[in-house]
């Protein structure tokens, strides 16, 4: 097949893209003028298309000949509202309207969506994949692309991927984490029981390329999980024996005065006219458990994720180290 891949530069999309190719498969690669290719060239049977999923007239382009779409690209942060729209759920709309004008044939569109877009679990369990509870600006736009997929389920052959927490070799998220640690401080909000479900890079990318080829009903969603249950202590006590160190600064930092640092970030955002991670809603929803059940999505597509977190973080420090990330 030849597949366009969105965000094909990004941390999930290169596991997408690299996995594609070693499938035989050729990969259509949608990049800003400004992403770094790097990875992307050393990868076989890759074509890039210059573009962005903002830019109507290149999205077209990148469409046409393509028998199936990833569509992973997406903004997690923003300096507004307006650009996580303009990227997240206008970006979705020019994708899927240039997909039925140039893509009649397609087989399969794959969107990657959030647990964000459902919300968070009240009780600590895992939410419905009905719930559209988001509780960020992230989750709030990510919500708003899977809804206009769904109306277009007649049209396009639309599944939707919402995973739990992606980490692994190239996030450069979850590696503030490893960095904090390496330092000698385990970064802990309140007492450390708020609970996530996570999902390791690479098999979230094994999962999406199955996806492509599955005969499920347009517009079916699936949470993407390992199977586990995990504790934000018990993930940074991992990280520490990923790193071989145990961090000398142990406490938990209180949330309010997490909140009380956010308003700090977000005004050396605006004064440096960037968008940063630690916003006030982001910063609020570090109180929430994230916890989802993807028990269907490993049924229906007959997949098994291979790493839990404690060889996750391994397998991540490794690669973080190699490349002299930490």
């Amino acid at each position: 097949m030849r597949v366009l891949v969105t965000g094909a530069s990004g941390f999930l999309g290169s596991h997408i893209a690299e996995q594609l190719s070693q499938a035989g498969h050729t990969v259509r690669a949608l990049v800003r003028r400004t992403s770094n290719r790097k990875f992307l060239d050393t990868l076989p049977r890759v074509e890039l298309a210059t573009g962005s999923v903002e830019e109507p007239g290149p999205v077209e382009e990148a469409v046409k000949g393509v028998d199936a779409i990833v569509h992973s690209a997406g903004l997690v942060k923003a300096k507004s509202e307006a650009d996580f729209v303009a990227t997240n759920v206008d970006g979705t709309r020019n994708l899927a309207n240039a997909a039925r004008k140039h893509a009649p044939g397609l087989r399969r569109f794959v969107q990657i969506s959030s647990l964000e877009a459902a919300g968070p679990s009240k009780d600590g369990a895992g939410v419905r994949i009905d719930q559209d509870a988001p509780v960020t600006r992230y989750g709030n736009s990510k919500l708003a692309a899977d809804r206009l997929l769904a109306e277009m389920k007649g049209a396009l052959p639309i599944t939707i991927l919402r995973p739990g927490g992606i980490y692994g070799p190239r996030d450069q998220e979850i590696l503030e984490a490893f960095k904090s640690v390496s330092r000698g401080v385990l970064p802990i909000t309140g007492d450390g029981k708020t609970r996530y479900s996570l999902v390791y890079g690479p098999d979230c990318a094994a999962l999406v390329v199955k996806a492509l080829e599955a005969e499920v009903p347009s517009g079916s969603a699936y949470f993407v999980s390992d199977g586990e249950i995990y504790t934000q202590r018990q993930m940074m006590e991992s990280i520490e024996r990923a790193l071989q160190k145990r961090a000398r600064v142990r406490f938990g930092l209180p949330l309010g005065v997490v909140q009380a640092v956010s308003v700090g970030v977000e005004a050396y955002g605006r004064a440096r006219d960037r968008a940063v991670m630690l916003t006030r809603e982001k910063a609020a929803s570090l109180g929430h458990h994230w916890v989802c059940d993807g028990e269907d999505a490993r049924a229906t597509f007959g997949w098994s994720p291979s790493v839990k977190f404690d060889e996750g973080s391994r397998l991540t420090a490794t690669w973080y180290r190699d490349n002299r990330w930490i």
